[in-house]
């Protein structure tokens, strides 16, 4: 069944027709690769080709009788193709085809994923630099720390999907892999030339060692790539999520005319979009506990890993795609309120310079201990309300003794802390 989520182009990899058509063409592939090496008559590949055709509900019906979908497959082509369909398979097992079926789709997948990942990088870069310069509270714990930008705060972001990219581009290669090599690898009854031209005419590397399947440790490793992307699409919702809470509402996903937030309360304006990437990472990331129990196969093979890359390749591949495409509608179309962040920097009263107060102190001779001790004393009354900390700092004999008015409000300069952000989207964007 393809998921609700769902792009188009990502579920039609996975369709019946799709993966049926993928093993005409590898078996196509090998016996033209036999031909060619005089091992089937001349003009096998040309008949195959002229005449090979297969019907999804008549594969189902034989499977219904024989319980085996590549022996099903096979006597359909056969009724279309005749007396040459004898020489489709000859020295191969039904793991070549299937896996080298499941890598050409996996690789495919990996494209479109890398598509989406490519729209996001592309909007958050849009964004950052239109905010480059927007000041905003940074937070650890949930609690006010030290100003940085909202720019500052999507590079974040922009910098964790270049690595996801990476990381795709790396499990994309590690499953681009072709076994054509018989009943356990060997390579006994067919020519491991035949691989060759079939890995050739595929796109795909020859796997090294076969066994009959192609090793499952490649593909544990590409689900666990997109259970990390995941993670980060669930980071940067989560992200946006915060932001929207109606006491913060410093940014918004973007609310539609005609948009409804709520079946019982009109004024709602919730965050749906996020709210589902959250649980589309969950959902992409429950592929991965799976995927690496199915290394462990017995011997040369079993097949237990069968059922659940029947899940969990279309699963995590059509979710992924589909959530990492809503992830850029949602960056693309952020609603951003400048004045509320600035608004939030200004609302604890200045606490957010309470290291500068401190280092400046220590400037002064002051022991880190004693200057610790001396500006949280003042900022702790300003976290009741008791009044600005630069005003407290003013009358506390202690820290006045060391630092002047001016000296003080000098220290509460908002832009000293906005010094280093072009180093920064340097680093990330390679350009300031």
């Amino acid at each position: 069944m393809i998921p609700r989520y769902t792009r188009p182009e990502m579920a039609a990899i996975w369709t019946p027709e799709s993966r049926f058509q993928i093993w005409l063409d590898i078996e196509t592939l090998a016996a033209e690769a036999m031909e060619q090496m005089g091992q089937v008559p001349k003009g096998t590949t040309a008949a195959v080709r002229e005449r090979a055709k297969f019907e999804v509900e008549r594969i189902d019906e034989i499977e219904r009788e024989v319980k085996h979908d590549v022996i099903a497959f096979l006597t359909n082509v056969t009724e279309h193709v005749g007396e040459e369909a004898r020489y489709l398979h000859m020295g191969m097992t039904s793991s070549d085809v299937l896996d080298t079926c499941l890598n050409v789709q996996m690789v495919r997948a990996a494209d479109l994923m890398l598509a989406g990942i490519d729209r996001v990088l592309a909007a958050l870069e849009k964004r950052a630099f239109e905010h480059k310069l927007t000041p905003t509270i940074g937070r650890s714990h949930g609690i006010h720390a030290e100003p940085t930008t909202f720019g500052i705060k999507l590079a974040t972001f922009h910098a964790e999907f270049q690595r996801a990219r990476q990381r795709l581009l790396l499990a994309k290669e590690e499953v681009s892999t072709c076994a054509i090599s018989g009943a356990v690898g060997t390579f006994a009854n067919i020519d491991p030339k035949v691989e060759e031209h079939v890995a050739a005419k595929l796109g795909l590397t020859i796997e090294p060692v076969s066994t009959q399947v192609i090793p499952r440790d490649r593909h544990a490793m590409y689900f666990a790539v997109l259970g990390v992307i995941a993670s980060s699409v669930e980071r940067l919702a989560t992200e946006v999520r915060h932001l929207q809470r109606t006491e913060v509402l410093e940014a918004e996903e973007f609310f539609s005319a005609g948009q409804k937030g709520s079946s019982a309360m009109p004024h709602k304006r919730n965050p749906v979009l996020t709210e589902n990437l959250t649980g589309l990472a969950r959902l992409v990331r429950s592929a991965v506990t799976p995927a690496l129990e199915n290394v462990a196969l017995w011997h040369e093979r079993d097949i237990s890993h069968s059922s659940v890359e029947r899940g969990i390749g279309p699963d995590a591949t059509i979710h992924l795609d589909f959530a990492l495409h809503r992830l850029a509608g949602v960056v693309e179309n952020l609603v951003v309120y400048p004045e509320n962040m600035l608004a939030t920097i200004n609302s604890m009263g200045g606490l957010h310079n309470s290291q500068r107060i401190l280092l400046a102190l220590v400037e002064k001779g002051v022991s880190r201990e004693e200057a610790y001790r001396l500006v949280q004393r003042n900022a702790m009354r300003t976290w009741k309300k008791e009044g600005p900390l630069n005003e407290l700092l003013k009358g506390d004999a202690d820290v006045s003794a060391r630092l002047t008015a001016a000296e003080i409000d000098d220290l509460f300069d908002l832009e000293y802390h906005f010094k280093h952000v072009d180093t920064i989207f340097a680093r990330v964007f390679g350009k300031a």
